[in-house]
């Protein structure tokens, strides 16, 4: 099945709500007996915290999407997140995990499972070997991202798939960058994939969300388990506006791309600029990886510039499309300049790093912003290397 016939049609029937094209919002807690309708809706339902039918939409558009046997929506990606992890581990666990994770997500290893004795070795992931030299007797879990954040590496997902089940261990990836649009963990050997929602998926800006992928025994443990418990379960609304982001998903990823390549090209030529980091851009480290397990790349990159920790700061306080902000996966363009004040590299950030999210406004407007910023800020146009 394709991914337009999934994002626009797959588990959605208009006969089920009284002819509705659009799934109709469930903003309900509560599902009661009645008559013809024993144990709540089609007697499948009873309280919004276990399930919901515009929910149940969105979750089975997902695990389509991946090529997962099930999915559950979470309120956060860092309720998925955690919650797939500890569907995984048990006291005294030890975790391999990417050093270039999203923030939150190491911090949740590295910080507060200490509290139940879960140890975590932090290795590069671009070396499948180095990675199962990290692998001991107590691993229980293998924590992917790949692309990983800021820096994008790419981690070799069927062979360390293979290294997984070779020590009984478990592997879970963050496959937010690329999205199922261009990325399915799951048909490589990865156990389980997590979603923030917040991001592509809904598209817009305006949810945040999570969402987890995989065996339906896992996915359903899970929502048994950590989903009810935690009680992180997305809302009715949230899900519905979600359902309206995958919609538009397979249209909208090629069109970040497009803008990126553009701008990654451009990035290239300037003298300001020592380093642009893309997966699907020919320089990346990892370019031939990346081609093979991913169809397409998404609009996130990082930038790092040549330039005084200051000028960049500037910089990008003078863009006028590329809005200052944490987060990406919107309609919008996003500048962060999070290695600007680095004096030094480390294994997670470059100095002199800005992130950048390019959205669906055209290459050219973007461009022309930043000549403008660098303009005002150098007092010069940009020049090519």
């Amino acid at each position: 099945m394709r991914a337009e016939e999934i994002c626009t049609h797959y588990g959605e029937d208009p006969a089920r709500f009284h002819g509705a094209v659009n799934t109709p919002i469930f903003q309900t807690s509560l599902f009661v007996d009645c008559e013809g309708n024993e144990g709540g809706l089609e007697g499948r339902y009873a309280y919004t915290r276990v399930s919901n039918p515009t929910t149940e939409v969105v979750e089975q558009k997902v695990a389509a999407l991946e090529q997962g046997e099930a999915a559950k929506c979470f309120s956060s990606g860092m309720g998925a997140i955690s919650a797939a992890m500890m569907h995984y581990i048990k006291e005294d666990s030890h975790v391999v995990a990417t050093a270039s994770i999203y923030g939150p997500a190491r911090r949740f290893l590295s910080e507060y499972m200490k509290r139940f004795g879960i140890k975590v070795t932090f290795v590069s992931g671009t070396d499948p070997e180095e990675l199962e030299a990290a692998v001991c007797e107590q691993t229980d879990l293998i924590y992917l991202e790949s692309p990983s954040t800021y820096l994008f590496l790419v981690q070799d997902l069927e062979r360390i798939a293979e290294i997984a089940k070779k020590h009984h261990a478990a592997t879970v990836i963050d496959n937010t960058y690329a999205t199922p649009i261009f990325q399915k963990p799951l048909t490589m050997g990865i156990d389980m994939v997590v979603h923030s929602a917040s991001k592509y998926l809904g598209g817009h800006s305006d949810i945040i969300g999570g969402v987890v992928a995989g065996r339906r025994e896992d996915v359903e443990q899970m929502a048994q388990n950590e989903r009810e418990l935690f009680g992180a379960v997305m809302s009715p609304f949230d899900s519905w506006l979600m359902l309206r982001g995958i919609r538009t998903l397979p249209v909208r990823m090629p069109q970040h791309m497009k803008n990126a390549l553009e701008m990654a090209a451009y990035f290239q030529e300037l003298d300001i600029v020592k380093e642009v980091i893309y997966p699907c851009w020919n320089t990346h480290p990892q370019y031939e990886l990346a081609k093979r397990q991913m169809t397409g790349a998404s609009g996130l990159m990082s930038v790092v510039f040549d330039l005084p920790g200051e000028q960049i700061h500037r910089i990008v306080e003078a863009l006028e499309f590329f809005y200052r902000g944490p987060s990406w996966g919107g309609y919008e363009s996003l500048a962060s300049p999070v290695g600007a004040d680095l004096e030094r590299d480390n294994e997670t950030m470059k100095k002199g790093l800005v992130r950048l999210h390019i959205g669906l406004e055209g290459a050219d407007l973007l461009k022309e912003d930043f000549e403008r910023a660098v303009k005002h800020v150098l007092g010069r146009g940009v020049s090519l290397g």
